[in-house]
């Protein structure tokens, strides 16, 4: 299909890797940006199950070869955008660091994506999203009293990972084109885990947030913003924060409020979560959907990703979208003018060499027989 998106037009070349650097150029792909994936000749790959390699062409060079990584630069010289996602050091050993690719192109936005960043001690140790967001204080303060919960690879990788590097490059882009100028984005997880946790860290300064998980309003503490159980063993979500809000809920679920009331002080809430417990025991999920859904009670059911992709709400907003029998997560966000799109399934390493090369117009260097 031909590329649309409000990115139409921007070229991005992406050194392949893993997690959320592929997430980030897929995000810009949706988007309609010409994202080139540089792979290694012989990887394996591609099709719709790859979800994060979908909407970009790849080309495979060996970047150990003079003649592949002329080609590799040339594609540099002419892109807008570079993503790359290893650890500190490794582009500069391959030959393609900033300095040279900035030299070759100066108004190159150059992003790099790593766990704990370009400097600092634990810049060049190995680590995972587990780590960056232990570090962060994103991991301590999500969980029960008793230990920290795992929130998948959401907060750190694709959350402060991805997303703060997308942001970045096309914030560092807005002013390549005004200036001329291009520029490194640093986007670390450990950066961008602890950016999204600014409203904790407000609440701590204002004397409204505790370290101790589970006891505050909005990690499970408070009766009236938890996930709750219910008579077949499939769980709800419960947050009527506004005093409006949980007058409703009460009225629907036959409570009095008087007798638990939603204080935000935090007095009486483990009590006021024992009555909640067996109160939502009472019902199945699907009664408590008919009783609450679609009203004013903020109140939504906890589904697994199949219920998902099923959910009225979710079908009618065509949040999904099925290619060859896989289900992808649809473009977001949604735009009025430009909207995105999938641009197709992941491409198989390799495969979309000659056309990439025929279409910025690259030629490989000639070679001696």
């Amino acid at each position: 299909m031909k590329p649309q998106g409000p990115l139409k037009g921007v070229k991005v070349v992406e050194f392949v890797g893993l997690g959320p650097a592929p997430f980030c150029a897929m995000m810009l792909a949706d988007m309609g940006a010409d994202v080139i994936r540089i792979d290694r000749p012989g990887a394996m790959g591609g099709g719709a199950a790859d979800v994060l390699g979908r909407g970009r062409r790849s080309i495979a060079l060996n970047l150990k070869d003079e003649a592949d990584k002329a080609v590799c630069l040339d594609l540099v010289k002419q892109a807008d955008i570079l993503l790359e996602g290893y650890r500190p050091g490794v582009m500069e050993r391959l030959g393609f660091g900033p300095d040279v690719a900035l030299g070759a192109n100066p108004k190159l936005v150059y992003g790099r994506m790593t766990g704990w960043g370009q400097y600092g001690p634990l810049a060049h140790s190995a680590g995972h999203d587990i780590n960056y967001v232990s570090l962060s204080g994103a991991l301590g303060a999500i969980g029960t009293p008793e230990a920290p919960v795992i929130p998948l690879n959401l907060v750190g990788d694709f959350g402060g990972g991805a997303m703060y590097l997308g942001f970045g490059v096309l914030a560092a882009l807005t002013h390549a084109r005004s200036s001329g100028e291009g520029q490194v984005v640093d986007a670390a997880i450990v950066d961008g885990a602890a950016s999204l946790m600014a409203s904790q860290y407000q609440l701590k300064a204002l004397g409204l947030w505790s370290n101790e998980r589970g006891t505050n309003l909005l990690d499970g503490g408070a009766h009236f913003y938890a996930v709750y159980e219910c008579a077949d063993g499939k769980h709800i979500s419960l947050g009527p924060l506004e005093p409006e809000f949980y007058q409703l809920f009460c009225d629907k679920a036959g409570i009095d409020p008087q007798e638990i009331p939603a204080d935000w002080s935090g007095r009486g809430w483990d009590e006021a979560k024992a009555k909640f417990t067996e109160l939502f025991k009472q019902k199945s999920r699907e009664e408590w959907c008919e009783l609450l859904e679609g009203t004013d009670a903020c109140f939504a059911p906890v589904l697994n990703i199949d219920e998902a992709a099923e959910h009225p709400h979710m079908v009618e907003r065509a949040s999904f979208t099925e290619i060859d029998g896989v289900r992808h997560p649809s473009p977001a966000p949604r735009f009025s003018r430009t909207p995105g799109a999938i641009q197709g399934v992941a491409a198989v390493p390799g495969s979309n060499t000659d056309e990439v090369l025929a279409d910025w117009g690259v030629q490989r260097p000639a070679t001696a027989d």
